[in-house]
Parts: C-alpha cells; structure tokens; sequence
C-alpha cells in the first residue's frame, strides 16, 4: 500500500471515530434511557411479585388464625374482619365467613354474604356462579319453591358453571312438590349430558331407578352411548 493509500485510510478512520462520536454525543442518552427502562422494569416487577407473595402469605396467615377460633359465631367474626387484597380473595373469603355463618345457625346472614358476592362485579363470573348457587341451596325449604326455582332456572342455562347441579335441584324441587314425571325427565336429561360428571351420573341413575322410572341408557355418556365422562362439574 502506498504511503498515499495509507493516509486516505487513516484519514477515513478518523473520520468514522469522529462521526462515531457525534453520535454517542447526539443520541446517547437514548440509549442510557432505555437501559434505565429495562432495569427499572425488572426491578419493579420483581418488587410487585414480592408484593404479592406477600399479600398472599398474611392473608393466609390471617385466615388460618381466624379458623383457630373455637366456635362457629367466632370464626365468622373474624374471618369477616379480614381485608382481603385481590377480588378472588374476597370471594374466596366471604364465601368461607358464609359457611361459618351458617354453622352458627345465622342461615339468613350467611344468604346475605353469599349474595354479596355474588352480585360483585369485581369477582369473577365462576365465584359469582358458586356463592349464587350456594345461597339458594343453603336456604332450602325455607325459601319459596317459586322464587328457587326461578333462580335455579336462570342458573341452569348454558353457559352457567352450576347448571347441572342447578338442574339437579330443580329435579329436587320437583319431587319436593310431587311431580315425578318433570323430575324424572330432568335426570334423564342431565344423565343423558356429555358434561356430567361421573358422580353427578351416578346419582340421577339411582333417583330414576328409586322413582320408579327406567333409564334410557342408548346415549348416556359413558354407559351406553358415547365415550368416557367429559368432566367433573
């Protein structure tokens, strides 16, 4: 290479470091931003999933002291004085306060709780669904069989978690009021469902059978149609 050719190249090279550095100079704070971005990103992520583990623990923590408590009266007041941080929790929490309720013979504040939650927009639909279909349940023959079965008719529709179990109860009512037919028919066709559970199966072949009523078997998941259970309600 030529002694000409060589100071071209170094002349380049100096050129390109010169412009290198302009670079930094102009747009290197962009860079140290993003830097700055990602590790406070990680950094804040990792203090919100500190945060959580920690909520979870001292709910936990509180809810196991609460249980600790000898009676039933007990338990629910202090379960109810528990303030719970996410809305799965106050479902999950409430519905416990409920159970607690009722065992404490307070049928009607437990109903309360329960209904709570169950018009709680903030917790999700599956809890809503349960702690619904629990407060219907729990109030049994108390409650008028019209206004049950117009709520377990709702909860019945597709869609719904519960509906087969709320279809059990609506079979329930029936054979509570005398109408065996209507019962019958329903067990049938929650027998005849490809989600039934096995157990839930089980038990409307012996509600058939113990109503007199003969199971028709040829579609029945499991039995003596189709393949295996589909799943657990």
């Amino acid at each position: 290479m030529s002694n000409t050719d060589s100071f071209i190249e170094e002349v380049n090279e100096e050129v390109r470091r010169d412009r290198l550095y302009g670079y930094l100079r102009r747009y290197g704070w962009i860079a140290v931003l993003a830097i700055l971005l990602i590790v406070g990103g990680a950094a804040f992520s990792e203090y919100r999933k500190a945060q959580a583990r920690a909520q979870a623990v001292a709910l936990g923590d509180a809810m196991l002291a609460a249980l600790a408590v000898n009676t039933s009266a007990e338990r629910a007041k202090a379960l109810g004085s528990i303030e719970p941080a996410t809305p799965t929790a106050t479902a999950v929490l409430r519905m416990m306060t409920a159970a607690e309720q009722a065992n404490a013979g307070d049928t009607d504040t437990a109903v309360a709780t329960l209904n709570a939650v169950a018009v709680d927009g903030d917790v999700p639909p599956v809890y809503r669904q349960l702690a619904q279909f629990k407060a219907i349940t729990l109030q049994g023959a108390d409650a008028p069989v019209a206004d049950r079965r117009q709520a377990l008719e709702a909860m019945a529709q597709p869609g719904n978690a519960f509906r087969l179990l709320a279809s059990e109860q609506l079979a329930l009512i029936d054979i509570e009021t005398g109408d065996t037919d209507a019962a019958i028919n329903r067990y049938q066709a929650i027998l005849s469902d490809a989600e039934v559970s096995a157990d839930l199966q089980q038990r409307a072949l012996q509600v058939i059978v113990a109503l007199g009523g003969e199971p028709e078997l040829s579609d029945v998941v499991g039995l003596g149609g189709g393949n295996a259970v589909a799943q657990d309600n």
